[in-house]
C-alpha cells in the first residue's frame, strides 16, 4: 500500500509538470483575478480527472458507443482552445485589479478547468494507460489501484494549487505591460495546442 501511495503522489506531480493549457490558465487567472478564482479552475480539473479515473478503473463499457466520438471531442477542444487563445491575445491591456471572489463566478471558472481538461483526449488516454500499467506491469490489487489513483488525484490538486498560489505571490512582478505580454503568449500557446490537436486527430490520421 505504501508503494502504491508514494507512486501515486509522484505520478500526480509528473502529470502537472508539463506546461499545458491548465498550467497557463492557472497562472493567468491567479495573476489577473487572484488565487481563489484559480482554485476554482483546479476544482474543475480535479472533478474531470476523477470522472476519468472512475472509467479508467471500472472500464469504458458504460460509455455510449458514438461513432467518431473522439473526433467530436477533439473538435470541441480545438474550438474551445482556439476561442480562449483569441480572447487572451485580443482582450487588450489588463488592469491590475483583483476583484473579490463571488459565488456567481464559480461556475465560469469551474467549467473552464473542467473543459480545459476534459476536451483534450490525451488526458483520458493517460489515465487509462496508467490503470493498465499498474494492473498488468506492477500487479496492483484493486485496493492498491484505488490508493494509487486517490494519491494521484490529491497530488494533482496540491501541485496545481501550489502553481496558482505562487503565481499570485509573485503578482508584483507582473506590471500591466508584462501581464499583457504574458496573456498574449498564453493565447499563442492555446492556439498552438489547438493546432497540434487538430493536426493529430484530423490531419495525421488521414495521411497514408
Amino acid at each position: 500500500m505504501i508503494s502504491a501511495l508514494l507512486f501515486g503522489l509522484l505520478t500526480g506531480v509528473l502529470l502537472c509538470s508539463t506546461f499545458g493549457t491548465v498550467f497557463f490558465s492557472l497562472v493567468q487567472t491567479s495573476v489577473d483575478n487572484g488565487f481563489r478564482d484559480a482554485l476554482k479552475i483546479v476544482t474543475g480539473v480535479i472533478v474531470c480527472d476523477a470522472i476519468f479515473v472512475f472509467f479508467a478503473i471500472y472500464g469504458t463499457s458504460m460509455l455510449p458507443d458514438i461513432p467518431g466520438f473522439e473526433k467530436w471531442v477533439a473538435l470541441a477542444g480545438v474550438l474551445f482552445l482556439g476561442a480562449l487563445g483569441l480572447v487572451s491575445i485580443f482582450r487588450g491591456r489588463p488592469k491590475l485589479a483583483y476583484p473579490k471572489t463571488r459565488v456567481g463566478n464559480f461556475f465560469y471558472y469551474f467549467t473552464t478547468g473542467f473543459l480545459l481538461n476534459g476536451l483534450n483526449p490525451v488526458n483520458f488516454i493517460s489515465w487509462v494507460a496508467l490503470a493498465s500499467y499498474v494492473r498488468s506491469s506492477l500487479q496492483y490489487s484493486h485496493e492498491q489501484v484505488l490508493v494509487f489513483f486517490a494519491a494521484s488525484l490529491v497530488s494533482v490538486f496540491l501541485s496545481e494549487s501550489l502553481i496558482a498560489y505562487f503565481a499570485k505571490k509573485f503578482q508584483k512582478a507582473f506590471t500591466p505591460r508584462r501581464i499583457l505580454v504574458f496573456n498574449r503568449v498564453t493565447g499563442i500557446v492555446f492556439l498552438g495546442i489547438a493546432g497540434q490537436l487538430f493536426y493529430k486527430v484530423f490531419v495525421a490520421q488521414a495521411l497514408p
